[in-house]
């Protein structure tokens, strides 16, 4: 467990850490942003077709499990600014690397090395944005996420205005990466300079993950595998089932992410007050039941309701997840790297099942089977229960914070 070397933070330190971390979920997202919008590009660059960009695509989420469990010993080693400064830099510096690919190989690595970093940048906030949440005592994981889907909204938005542009990816992806890189290193400066214990055996490079990770994990997945199947399918499910226009099925998609990023940035109030388990399976119901709006839908404007409702539903479990994580063990970021894995493997393969059920049967089906891992919230909720989680809250008087171990 990491731990200051001289005296813990007051208060004052713990807001501005908070808005330190917040800043760099920002960036990370932006990051994010700032390559979906230029795939085009990078297709037409690479010189591959849509199969070939398919399983390219594919290396970023592989490159993201295999390194995320490097994650905890960088931070051991590092202490967890150093590592989340160094890791945050390496991220960022990625970006440039799909749009300087000449070919499918080169494509393939360039993606493999930019999930990499992502997953391992990834582990190593998430840990500290935990460490602040359980110093604060209250919840701010939700709003955390929400930040990063602000970044990915604001790296969409200048992607989307250079591609509009005729501007070369490389040149966008080489002024954002530097942009983006000096934001991040001078956030990081802000944030906890959390150190490992001198007697701390240091965590191994590769692990699986605990067993209690794993379990907080299928909660995750549950909740990822709804949210990559209805972000990549609304729009054609729309089109296809529904028989609307593409400018509408569009907005089916867009409803949906409005949803999540509307859900994640008030997660925190609601969580604070109802608690993890209750949000994720009132979360869980509200999903389940936009699932079942979709399937059976009889008007266009229904189902969109409905993947609104699914986006509402899953939103904040991810960010509990890896809060809970974070409280499961002595070691968050071993933790917290499992059940980013596991995560992250949902959201691999979740758009791909939904096409195969689909090819078999129909699209109606394969939302039934998003209906079912929806109500697998309801069901599951009870692990990221905290009931481990001491009373910490901090006085207005800037009076220290006790160093906290699970």
């Amino acid at each position: 467990m990491l731990s200051e070397p001289a005296a813990t933070p007051k208060l004052t330190e713990l807001k501005r850490a908070r808005i330190a971390v917040a800043v760099v979920f920002c960036v990370h997202g932006a990051v994010t942003g700032s390559f979906a919008t230029r795939i085009p590009w990078i297709q037409d660059h690479a010189g591959v077709g849509a199969g070939q960009l398919g399983l390219a695509l594919a290396f970023p989420a592989l490159g993201a499990s295999v390194a995320m469990p490097l994650a905890a010993a960088v931070s051991h080693r590092l202490g967890a600014r150093n590592a989340l400064r160094g890791l945050l830099a390496l991220w960022t510096l990625s970006l440039m690397l799909p749009s300087l690919a000449p070919n499918l190989p080169g494509l393939c690595l360039g993606l493999f090395v930019f999930g990499a970093t992502a997953g391992m940048s990834d582990v190593a906030m998430n840990a500290l944005g935990v460490e602040i949440e359980n110093r604060l005592d209250r919840s701010i994981m939700s709003s955390l996420h929400g930040m990063w889907s602000a970044g990915a909204l604001i790296g969409s938005a200048v992607g989307t205005l250079a591609a509009h542009l005729g501007t070369d990816a490389r040149l966008h992806h080489a002024l954002a990466a530097a942009a983006l890189t000096a934001l991040g290193l001078i956030a990081c400066q802000g944030v906890l300079d959390l150190r490992s214990a001198p007697d701390e055996e240091a965590p191994p490079r590769f692990a699986l993950p605990p067993r209690s990770a794993v379990v907080i994990g299928a909660v995750g997945f549950c909740a990822v595998f709804a949210e990559g199947a209805s972000l990549d399918w609304s729009a054609v499910y729309l089109r296809d089932v529904m028989d609307t226009s593409a400018g509408l099925a569009a907005a089916s998609t867009t409803a949906f992410a409005l949803m999540m990023a509307i859900a994640r940035l008030a997660g925190d109030r609601i969580v604070d007050r109802f608690g993890p388990v209750r949000t994720v399976r009132t979360g869980g119901v509200l999903a389940t039941a936009g699932g079942l709006l979709v399937v059976a839908a009889p008007h266009p404007a229904l189902a969109m309701g409905g993947f609104g409702l699914i986006g509402l539903g899953v939103a904040v479990v991810v960010p509990l997840a890896f809060a809970a994580a974070g409280r499961s063990g002595p070691n968050p970021s071993q933790a917290i790297a499992g059940v980013a894995t596991i995560t992250y493997t949902s959201g691999l393969i979740a758009p791909s099942a939904i096409g195969a059920v689909a090819d078999v049967t129909s699209l109606v089906v394969s939302f039934g089977l998003v209906t079912v891992l929806a109500l697998g919230l309801v069901v599951g909720a009870g692990v990221l229960r905290s009931a481990g989680r001491e009373s910490m809250r901090v006085s207005p008087a800037d009076a220290a914070v006790p160093d906290r171990r699970p």
